[in-house]
């Protein structure tokens, strides 16, 4: 089942262009990755598809009555503010304390409901915005950098969590990542963008480009090494890209 679709979505902000001729479309059940440089329209093409941007041009259709569970980058609360976990659950819906404690439990963090919220660490953190997400029983988790700022078992411990939730309720997942490692391993399919799609596939293909091998070796930037794995086109005035047809044909996924 489709949940979301984009046909032809552009989006412009003060006149420039940050996206254009977007198709892409997520079907239940799926994790899907958005990746690319810095600047290139990620966190817009997920807030295109959420609703939060309206596309200049073209569509975005989503399934009728489509719940979504939306995990941000970055939540600053004030320091200061007396706002314990098992409040911040529920807001805006009060929710009850069974509901919360099975949540907590389940992203792994039974025993935080009373703490501040700004006294948790950076990865209890995120799975609190993850049980806060969750309970709204998604069809589909929206991710923008969910592991921003965590350290290398945190993220890993983290999309396996996600995995998880996936098998588990069966919703789908899209995320924007600079986790390229865990994104190979994580993810059904990874887009590539960079203004307008520059490249999908399955993570095999991007797991045997040099480029991505690369990545570990010699640490090269993250999403600008995937992105460029099949940046196998240029383009026109007009920016329409031209496909070399045989490497299209070799990075069929």
């Amino acid at each position: 089942m489709t949940l979301i679709q984009a046909q032809g979505m552009c989006v412009h902000y003060g006149g420039r262009r940050v996206l254009f001729d977007i198709d892409f479309s997520i079907n239940r059940g799926e994790i899907v990755t958005i990746v690319g440089p810095n600047g290139s329209g990620k966190t817009t093409m997920l807030r295109a598809l959420l609703g939060v941007v309206a596309p200049s041009r073209g569509t975005v259709s989503r399934k009728a009555g489509l719940q979504v569970g939306y995990v941000p980058q970055q939540l600053h609360i004030d320091p200061g503010l007396p706002l314990p976990v098992r409040r911040f659950l529920s807001l805006p819906k009060r929710r009850s304390a069974a509901d919360m404690a099975a949540v907590l439990d389940r992203v792994g963090v039974p025993d935080v409901a009373g703490q501040n919220m700004s006294t948790l660490s950076g990865g209890q953190f995120q799975r609190v915005l993850l049980a806060r997400a969750l309970l709204m029983t998604p069809d589909i988790l929206m991710l923008d950098e969910p592991t921003a700022g965590l350290d290398q078992p945190g993220v890993a411990s983290f999309y396996r969590l996600i995995d998880d939730v996936r098998r588990d309720m069966g919703c789908a997942v899209l995320s924007v990542s600079h986790d390229l490692h865990v994104v190979m391993s994580a993810s059904d399919r990874v887009v590539c963008i960079n203004g307008h799609i520059c490249c999908e596939g399955t993570p095999n293909v991007v797991r045997a480009a040099p480029e991505y091998r690369a990545l570990f070796g010699m640490g090269t930037g993250g999403a600008l090494a995937l992105f460029q794995h099949q940046h196998d086109h240029d383009h026109d005035h007009h920016d329409n890209p031209h496909h070399d047809q045989k490497k299209d044909a070799s990075h069929a996924g």
